[in-house]
């Protein structure tokens, strides 16, 4: 309560005039999303405010209530998984949360929730950056702990932004395919080497182009616009070659 206290303090009060047309709908939208009548409706325009070029500094954006609400989401979930695995270890835990909260998997839960849509300005010229329906989904969460308290926003995550049987999915769900070739290679103690070089392509875009080694075989490639997601690509097209193989093997051993 300490932190919510210490952030409410600048927060602008609830204003007693009459809204315009477009806040009270704003106001509707975000209250059907968390399923309760908001109070400070200010906060929320800030959750769904962007980052503008202009010099006034102090124009309030949704970063900092993604920083807070960031934090807030990480103890909700390390909380939830603490108790509904009482028999795991610390290393599952933190893979469980990892692929809660990883940027991947809070990208598209903003994007089903449709959050761009809420956005306080024209975005229709705007370049709004990849990761943008995460961040704001941090936001309001930030947003929600600061309007109620934590418990009544564990109660809005848990029941209707981040279900229990949504969580449940994404026990078996694979978030980085370099590290199930490390556990594999290291595993079989067979030395795995990535070499990622750049290309210029006949449109004259620069991307990346990855090559999986396995002693001197190369057995993936892709190619993609950044060096990190190449690389993971190439990571799950090894991943399948070798499974594969594996396969193989594993069924001329029962054959015979």
């Amino acid at each position: 309560m300490e932190l919510k206290n210490y952030f409410s303090r600048f927060l602008p009060k609830n204003r007693t005039q009459k809204l315009s047309e477009k806040d009270n709908l704003f106001r509707k939208n975000i209250s059907e999303l968390v399923g309760y009548n908001i109070h400070n409706l200010e906060i929320y325009k800030e959750a769904f405010s962007l980052k503008t070029s202009s010099k006034n500094t102090n124009k309030k954006n949704y970063e900092r209530l993604e920083f807070l609400g960031d934090s807030v989401l990480g103890t909700i979930i390390s909380c939830h998984l603490f108790h509904t695995y009482p028999n795991e270890n610390e290393g599952f835990l933190t893979q469980m949360k990892s692929k809660i909260v990883n940027r991947k998997n809070l990208n598209k839960l903003g994007d089903d929730l449709k959050l761009c849509s809420l956005l306080q300005a024209d975005i229709s010229h705007t370049v709004l950056s990849e990761n943008i329906s995460g961040n704001l989904l941090e936001a309001l969460i930030g947003a929600i702990y600061l309007d109620i308290d934590y418990e009544f926003c564990k109660k809005i995550v848990l029941d209707r932004i981040l279900t229990p049987s949504t969580i449940n999915k994404l026990e078996n769900k694979i978030i980085s395919y370099k590290g199930l070739l490390l556990e594999w290679s290291q595993k079989k103690k067979i030395p795995i080497k990535y070499e990622t070089c750049e290309e210029l392509q006949a449109n004259k875009v620069t991307v990346f182009r990855c090559y999986v080694w396995l002693h001197n075989e190369k057995i993936s490639n892709a190619v993609e616009a950044s060096k990190k997601k190449a690389e993971e690509k190439a990571a799950q097209r090894a991943f399948y070659v070798l499974s594969k193989k594996e396969n193989i093997i594993e069924n001329q051993k029962t054959v015979s």
